[in-house]
């Protein structure tokens, strides 16, 4: 059995031209990713719990952008719309397990940030390697463990006669719209998944900086402020980037209607590539110790 992925439903004639773009956000996303994971891995400096998060990071992004793009470049200059049932399901479960492993990872960024400001003295202690390890661990395996049932369940439900999905990836409720039999339990494990995960993780970064913003405000210095503003900058852009059209995507799929359906998948195909792309860049950026190592490497110059 195959499924038949449309790509972006009336935008056909311009599909072609479309495609230009999204490759050279996802070159983008490759190079500024491996880059930056070359980057933290020669300079022992660099090797911090913020960094090592941001590893993490990185290759997150390289598995989210990869699992989706190439057939999607493939849709859109060579007609290659059929995919393979196991294929498209394989597409769904690295899609959501790694979507959750990115907000995961997120929030413990936050959690850094929280200590780093609010417990200085004690950041070394309190966010040595084991610890930044388990909490890696950790949300690895929740994002694998949450997601496996999305497959387990859908492929064991049969399919009605069309296989058309009107994407350009396979995403968990299209898939499930092309179910044959009553979906309730896997639409309510779907927004259990996402309330669960999402929400938590949310929660947990609004009350990080909550704190944080306590914590800067109390300040004597207002340089001393501004800098420890700066160093959450980063951060907050690379969230926004990803929860906004995250949010938008999942919110639409269920709720938004009337939405038109363009629109949706556009937004669905930026909330994979885009904050790959954006992340390298907004770090490379706004970070000195890694902007400057970043021109060392590419100049050829020792640190």
């Amino acid at each position: 059995m195959s499924f038949i992925l449309l790509g972006i439903p009336g935008l056909e004639n311009s599909q072609f031209w479309i495609a230009f773009p999204f490759c050279a956000m996802y070159v983008v996303a490759i190079v500024g990713n491996i880059i930056l994971l070359h980057v933290i891995r020669i300079d022992q400096t660099l090797h911090e719990p913020m960094y090592l998060f941001l590893a993490m990071l990185a290759v997150t992004d390289l598995v989210l952008s990869s699992s989706t793009q190439p057939k999607m470049l493939a849709i859109f200059w060579f007609h290659s719309h059929k995919i393979e049932y196991h294929a498209c399901l394989t597409q769904v479960f690295f899609i959501h397990a790694f979507s959750s492993v990115e907000s995961g990872v997120l929030m413990s960024m936050a959690l850094d940030r929280y200590v780093a400001i609010c417990f200085p003295l004690r950041h070394s202690s309190i966010l040595a390697l084991s610890a930044v390890v388990k909490l890696g661990a950790a949300v690895l395996l929740r994002g694998l463990l949450w997601v496996s049932p999305f497959c387990f369940m859908v492929s064991r439900m049969p399919f009605c006669p069309s296989h058309v999905i009107p994407q350009a990836y396979c995403e968990h409720m299209a898939v499930l719209k092309l179910v044959c039999a009553d979906t309730r339990i896997n639409r309510g494990y779907g927004l259990f998944v996402a309330f669960s995960v999402v929400g938590f993780d949310i929660v947990v970064i609004s009350i990080s900086y909550v704190m944080i913003l306590r914590a800067v405000l109390q300040l004597p210095s207002g340089e001393a402020r501004l800098k420890a503003f700066g160093t959450c900058a980063s951060h907050i852009c690379v969230i926004l980037a990803f929860y906004i059209p995250a949010l938008f995507s999942f919110l639409t799929h269920r709720f938004g209607h009337r939405v038109p359906h363009v629109v949706h998948v556009m937004f669905a195909n930026i909330y994979l590539l885009v904050p790959p792309m954006l992340n390298p860049i907004i770090y490379g950026v706004r970070t000195k110790q890694i902007r400057v190592r970043v021109i060392q490497v590419c100049c050829g110059k020792e640190p």
